[in-house]
């Protein structure tokens, strides 16, 4: 353990929810809820004006909607949210070299590392800079937790939210964790956390009272130790720079279970065409293809096939992912599909003599076939889903950006029976008014989001266009 809080923990406050929310006037104060808007979809993040209803992430959005009937549901934005996160980041590796992210909206940084902080006064000073940065180039909130090992600096952040910053001091650790519950230590569960109520612990204080010996006979060898070491304040664990991706993937759940063989094999190609989308826009390539496959009962599998050399080939993945498709018995219907890629490797041009051997395989067992799966899969953003292959009418998803031609940008509150509803407001605009057009009305298109922050205008430059009051 360190001496000084010189561990960093960032965690962005709401952060799907609260980017919303800064990009859309009329919603700031308002509940907010993000996430799949069908049957089965579930919350991806709920804004705190959300929660006061009791709505939270991975809540299922039809209980989330009994809960909170009058909130904004949205849709996610993923490369909005991403282009805020690589911000963010960016400003946490101007702290310091190491950096470990842990999602799009979570750090830890090793301040001591950069030089940024050795002691408690300069670890605060450190923190509350970070939180000023990131509102000034985000225009969000973040909140900080500082101390000397991994796991109190996340238990820090999370008493800091929101928006707030918690130091716990070298030393007071113990007292702070004893009236906790066991379940604010990594790697206790609602099964294990069960378990030890059963036994009568229930908070850290209690698993330091069972003693070691009774924590490994309740939880086994490693996880005993390592519970008896988390409630006694012990983590030596490093701030990690890099966290490898293992793999990158997609997947679906239907409205509806999908019963039809052909629709479900056509919805396998457009996942395979977005998971390509993903790897090359990681610049990696990967050996093994992935199919996932949950049936009307639940039941999942999986099957995977590895190819003799790593790929980034659209052509390529739809194959594999059909052929491991052939093997599954979608008998009954099935209620998601997922395609990913694993074993991954930085792209390099000596792969491009297996990719062509492997199409060139793969299209000579599969025959004619082959070529037409991968029809329209070349260029950037030539990757056609189902949709586009059989020109299916425009979508307008709740809570993403349009641009119209008189009206200027603006935002989906909502779509059907032919017509889409839009508001047209900026970040930077007040609440924009609401209009309601045909859904193929060809002076309506998707946009791109603005930024958050309104850039600075040169004087006598043009302002951003199509701020509307």
């Amino acid at each position: 353990m360190r001496t000084a809080p010189t561990i960093l923990h960032l965690d962005m406050d709401a952060f799907f929810a609260q980017a919303e929310q800064a990009s859309k006037p009329s919603l700031r104060g308002k509940a907010v809820v993000v996430g799949g808007l069908g049957p089965r979809g579930v919350v991806a993040t709920a804004s705190y004006e959300a929660r006061v209803f009791g709505v939270h992430s991975a809540m299922p959005m039809a209980q989330a909607r009994r809960l909170a009937p009058n909130a904004a549901y949205l849709t996610p934005r993923g490369g909005f949210y991403r282009s805020i996160s690589e911000q963010v980041m960016g400003l946490l590796r101007e702290l310091s070299p190491l950096v470990e992210p842990l999602s799009l909206d979570e750090a830890f940084v090793d301040l001591e590392a950069g030089g940024a902080a050795w002691d408690s006064a300069s670890a605060r000073l450190a923190g509350e800079r970070l939180r000023a940065d990131i509102r000034g180039v985000t225009g969000l909130t973040g909140s900080v937790g500082l101390a000397a090992s991994k796991m109190l600096a996340k238990i820090a952040s999370e008493q800091a939210k929101p928006n707030g910053l918690v130091l716990i001091e070298p030393g007071t650790e113990r007292a702070l964790l004893a009236p906790m519950s066991v379940r604010t230590l990594p790697g206790i569960g609602p099964a294990t956390g069960d378990h030890l109520r059963r036994a009568g612990i229930t908070t850290v204080e209690e698993i330091v009272e069972a003693g070691e010996d009774e924590l490994v006979r309740l939880l086994g060898k490693a996880h005993g130790h390592g519970v008896y070491a988390m409630a006694l304040a012990r983590d030596d664990r490093p701030v990690v720079a890099e966290r490898e991706a293992k793999s990158v993937s997609v997947e679906d759940t239907y409205d509806v279970d999908i019963h039809d063989r052909l629709r479900i094999g056509m919805e396998v190609q457009r996942l395979a065409d977005r998971c390509v989308r993903r790897l090359r826009g990681a610049g990696l390539s990967g050996r093994t293809i992935v199919l996932k496959v949950r049936r009307y009962d639940f039941s999942t599998l999986t099957r995977s096939e590895t190819l003799r050399g790593p790929t980034d080939d659209v052509a390529v993945v739809r194959e594999a992912a059909a052929r491991l498709l052939e093997g599954v018995d979608t008998t009954g219907g099935v209620r998601l599909l997922g395609v990913g890629v694993s074993g991954l490797a930085d792209y390099t041009q000596e792969d491009l003599f297996a990719l062509v051997a492997q199409a060139a395989e793969a299209k000579a067992v599969e025959g004619a076939g082959g070529d037409e799966g991968a029809e329209g899969a070349e260029g950037e953003g030539g990757v056609r889903g189902v949709g586009d292959a059989e020109g299916a009418e425009r979508r307008w998803h709740p809570g993403h950006d349009v641009r119209h031609a008189e009206y200027g940008p603006g935002w989906v509150q909502g779509s059907g029976l032919g017509r889409v509803t839009v508001r047209f407001e900026t970040p930077w605009s007040e609440p924009g008014r609401v209009r309601t057009f045909r859904v193929d009305d060809p002076d309506l298109e998707v946009g791109e989001p603005l930024p958050l922050v309104r850039p600075e205008v040169e004087p006598g430059a043009a302002s951003v266009g199509g701020v509307c009051g």
